[in-house]
């Protein structure tokens, strides 16, 4: 047993030694194999870490949730019991949804009535306005909570200054802080406060640090908000509240949770959370299964999983194919040694051990080198980490296993790397490795032929996860298979590159065959440009087709070179004058139109608002001109599938295009030359104080209702019963515009003398405008600095046509390609270099020019570089090609669903998904990239090569 031990472990001493000495001694090449080897170790390391670290325990999440209460008693807007999960997120109400019915008069019960008596309990309130700030208004989460409550604890974080002591003072974000401009010290004031609260000090949201709040204490800043928001617009302040409650003891355990769900209540408990119980006990799963409420269904991870796989292998084959030709290049230099290796007795084995020892020892260094480095960044930038995640970690999780995990995949990747290197050298006759003589090796037969076989079943399984199987996962699996496919092939197809030889320059054709000739060395370095330029080929054509698709589906909201400012909310209407004078002094306008709504009651009354003193105007349809759909009292489901798929090809149910701008104007003739409205009828009508229509729908007889709405809620209750809402009409007489007009998303446009005529009243509600040519940058910043000094909420749109989407992400990946290529390329040639040393001795030798060895070894790495990229190029385009059909069966299913209940209309069958490519992309790739690569190998080889005897053979 030990003579066994001994004849392996000797040698591998020995080969391990002088593979370390060589390292030492070839400094250069040795940084450049580690560094390639430990990046991706440093990335993977780093994100491992901070992944791990990311994840809360559940006592943490828990702490985060409801702090050091021992539940959190949250409404959930049913007016009725309910049935929840046990992780206090998802719930149901008693019966299911499908069966649930809102009653409108009956009031949700009050969460206080679910906490038992004799608990403690610290009242949590929340609700959402626009506070001013340095730049103008910022939408702004508001919080009322006792932060000196002991169960409050562990909710927030204090940052600096002081917790707020009574009225007056609140505690803001840093991320309020820093999107407002404000500091501790300064002023806060809500949109329509009467007073201004003072920050006294900041905290953060542990797992929420992008959320902007500001805190106070219970009372000090709902109420007072409240009431002056009444007073100036009727519509109060929204806010909603739960509850952290402590009872002691074992806690809030399952029964008293499903006591309180009884009471309309959802529940958070600890304890249930910490010790759930079994899925027989929990009656939400006894009314529907428990697949429905999984968090994930498995195929989602599945598919991520296997594509972090993929990628994972690709990269490892990336990092082999590179480092590969250097181990190569160190065995070349090494051969005198190898054959003295071989005359003192030792065999192939040996041989082959000590270039494996070179890449164990690299791939070591690499690994140690690269989780170290790993580690140290994560600990270094957590902060930095954390902003972006937008969570605090939990601490700093170290997984020991996993780490040594991704160190033992450097080392392996080290020695993968050098197994070509190992058996090439192996094979060299010591005669041969003294005399530096060199053979050339035919190309072997079979690993074409694997190649073809692996391109074959690559794009089958590519197409049959696009066509058949609607999987990424098939698509991005199959891809990779035919790019090692390719990257097998690649010796084959270089000999195919020398037949263009007969057709170059001497200095080009001699790189050629010298290429074609060393296939064990050009090959690797061509396959590791092919891999990298089929990356970004993939990318670049899957996001230009993305862009011709996104270009061909917008839809412009105005003609182009139109626009409009529109006022935030309904309580800007005193802003919208000011604002209009802002618009003209900014922008360059040739037209402006002056755009009203019409209003009832209080103007400042929000959008469909029910409070007291608020109404609204509401366009009442013909019921003959209704659609039918709408009508019936279960909607769509009123009628039989072959019925309501017949309605809604029907005319009366045409769906408007959205559009975020009001249905109803109220505006003068102007509005029609902004809109691109060129029928002279509805220009003359608005001219003479007539309204106009664009929606036959809403005209009977010449005639549109106007129903002015008093009673909200009595509105509301009617529209809940498919009932017209009570109100007193009105009915203006209308120019109906002729069928096809695009009026923009606009469906009645009521001039002021027609409203005044009515008795409607009118409120501004900001400007349509068209541009005297285009708006420049700088006159658009003025603009926008100029809203946000008069501290008025506005909305800003210049119909500017389709943009396109940012080129950064694969201008980035062009640029990495194309420095992988020129590392590869440079790798090769330095190989060829050492291989062809006696050539260029020879050349020197008959009086070849001193710029000769310069020349050639541009067009060494440039051929490399060619190769490499036309290869990759068409490798690229497979995946993205597949993920393309992938998407267009997809929607092509999900349009045939929708035709088959009769949702879908003629235009959403329309499927268009193109398959475009990016010839910019790869024409830079096919040009620059081999002529940067041959340029910087020409400018760093030096030109005057020492003259020595050739040696024999």
């Amino acid at each position: 047993m030990s003579s066994l031990f001994g004849s392996w472990y000797h040698p591998w001493v020995a080969a391990l030694r002088i593979a370390r000495r060589d390292a030492w001694r070839a400094k250069g090449r040795s940084v450049l194999v580690l560094s390639m080897i430990a990046l991706p170790i440093v990335g993977v390391s780093a994100a491992d870490l901070t992944l791990r670290s990311s994840e809360l325990t559940t006592e943490q999440r828990l702490t985060r949730q409801i702090g050091a209460a021992d539940a959190r008693f949250s409404e959930t807007g049913l007016d009725g019991p309910i049935l929840q999960h046990p992780d206090g997120e998802r719930y149901a109400p008693v019966g299911g949804y499908d069966k649930y019915r809102p009653d409108p008069e009956k009031k949700q019960s009050s969460l206080k009535a679910a906490i038992p008596a004799g608990a403690q309990v610290a009242e949590d309130g929340k609700g959402s306005i626009k506070v001013h700030t340095v730049h103008g208004l910022l939408m702004t989460e508001l919080r009322e909570l006792d932060v000196h409550n002991p169960l409050t604890r562990g909710l927030i974080t204090l940052d600096r200054g002081r917790l707020p002591q009574g009225p007056g003072e609140v505690i803001a974000t840093n991320s309020f802080l820093k999107e407002s401009g404000l500091h501790v010290g300064s002023a806060a004031t809500p949109r329509g406060s009467p007073s201004s609260y003072r920050i006294v000090g900041a905290y953060e949201l542990p797992s929420e640090l992008r959320r902007a709040e500001l805190l106070a204490l219970p009372g000090t800043l709902f109420t007072p908000l409240d009431r002056a928001l009444r007073a100036d617009s009727g519509t109060g302040l929204h806010t909603y509240t739960s509850y952290l409650v402590s009872i002691g003891g074992e806690g809030f355990t399952w029964n008293a949770v499903t006591a309180a769900n009884a009471k309309g209540a959802l529940v958070n408990s600890r304890a249930v959370t910490l010790r759930p119980p079994a899925d027989s006990e929990v009656p939400l799963f006894k009314q529907e299964p428990k697949d429905r409420y999984a968090q994930d269904g498995g195929g989602g991870k599945v598919t991520e999983r296997a594509v972090l796989a993929t990628v994972v292998a690709l990269t490892m084959l990336e990092i082999c194919l590179l480092a590969g030709p250097a181990f190569a290049v160190g065995a070349r230099r090494s051969r005198r040694q190898l054959g003295l290796v071989g005359a003192n007795g030792g065999d192939r084995r040996h041989i082959r051990a000590v270039v494996l020892s070179g890449g164990l020892v690299i791939g070591a260094v690499a690994a140690l080198v690269g989780t170290a480095i790993g580690t140290a960044l994560t600990l270094g930038l957590r902060p930095v980490l954390e902003e972006q995640i937008g969570s605090r970690f939990g601490g700093f999780g170290v997984r020991p296993a996993e780490l040594l995990g991704i160190a033992l995949l450097a080392v392996l990747t080290g020695l993968l790397s050098a197994i070509a290197p190992a058996v090439t050298a192996s094979r060299q006759t010591v005669l041969a490795s003294l005399t530096g003589r060199r053979g050339v090796r035919r190309a072997g037969r079979v690993l074409p032929v694997i190649g073809l076989l692996a391109i074959a079943a690559g794009v089958t399984i590519a197409l049959y996860g696009a066509e058949y199987r609607v999987s990424p996962t098939f698509v991005s699996g199959g891809s990779a298979l035919a790019e090692l496919g390719v990257v097998a092939l690649t010796p084959v197809l270089v000999g195919l590159f020398g037949r263009l030889g007969r057709m170059l320059p001497l200095s080009p054709r001699l790189a050629l065959r010298d290429a074609v000739r060393n296939r064990g060395r050009t090959a690797p370095a061509v396959a590791a440009v092919l891999a990298a330029v089929a990356g970004t080929v993939a990318v670049s054509t899957y996001q230009h087709s993305k862009d011709v698709q996104a270009r061909h589906e917008y839809t412009a909201e105005l003609p182009s070179g139109s626009g409009y400012l529109i006022a935030g909310d309904n309580r800007g209407h005193k802003d919208v004058p000011a604002l209009r004078d802002t618009l003209a002094k900014d922008l360059p306008l040739a037209v402006r139109a002056d755009a009203q709504r019409l209003v009832v009651g209080n103007p400042a009354c929000s959008q469909g608002s029910s409070e007291p003193g608020c109404g609204r105007v509401e366009v009442i349809t013909p019921k003959e001109q209704r659609c039918p759909l709408n009508e019936a009292e279960h909607g769509p489901a009123s009628f039989p599938p072959d019925e309501a798929k017949r309605l809604r090809k029907d005319p009366r149910c045409a769906i408007p295009e959205f559009n975020h701008l009001p249905e109803t104007v109220v505006a003068d003739e102007k509005l029609m030359s902004v809109l691109a409205v060129t029928d002279p009828g509805s220009v003359t009508a608005l001219k003479d104080g007539r309204a106009v229509a664009f929606d036959p729908r809403i005209v009977k007889d010449g005639k549109v209702t106007l129903r002015i709405v008093t009673d909200p809620a009595a509105a509301d209750a009617a529209l809940e019963k498919r009932a017209d809402p009570p109100g007193e009409d009105k009915r203006l007489t209308v120019h109906t515009a002729p069928a096809g007009t695009n009026a923009w998303g606009v469906r009645l446009v009521v001039p002021p003398a027609a409203a005044k005529a009515a008795g409607i009243a009118t409120a501004p509600v900001g400007s349509y405008f068209t541009l005297d040519g285009k708006a420049t940058g700088e006159q658009r910043q003025r603009l926008d600095g100029d809203i946000d000094r008069l501290g008025a909420d506005a909305q800003v749109r210049i119909e500017s046509g389709y943009q396109e989407q940012s080129t950064v992400g694969v201008l980035a990946l062009s640029v990495f390609a194309g420095l992988v290529t020129i590392g590869a390329a440079g790798i090769a040639t330095g190989l060829a270099q050492a291989d062809s040393e006696a050539d260029l001795k020879t050349l020197a030798a008959v009086g070849a020019a001193p710029r000769v060895r310069r020349t050639l070894s541009g067009f060494q790495c440039g051929v490399v570089a060619l190769m490499g990229v036309v290869l990759g190029s068409a490798a690229g385009i497979l995946p993205a090609v597949g993920l393309r059909l992938t998407q267009e069966n997809e929607q092509r299913r999900l349009v045939q669903h929708g035709i088959e209940l009769g949702y879908a209309t003629a235009r959403d069958a329309e499927v268009y998904v193109p398959i475009a490519l990016p010839w910019d992309t790869i024409a830079g790739l096919l040009v620059l990239v081999p002529l940067g690569a041959a340029l910087l190998a020409a400018l760093v080889t030096r030109s005057n090569g020492a003259l020595a005897r050739r040696a024999a053979g």
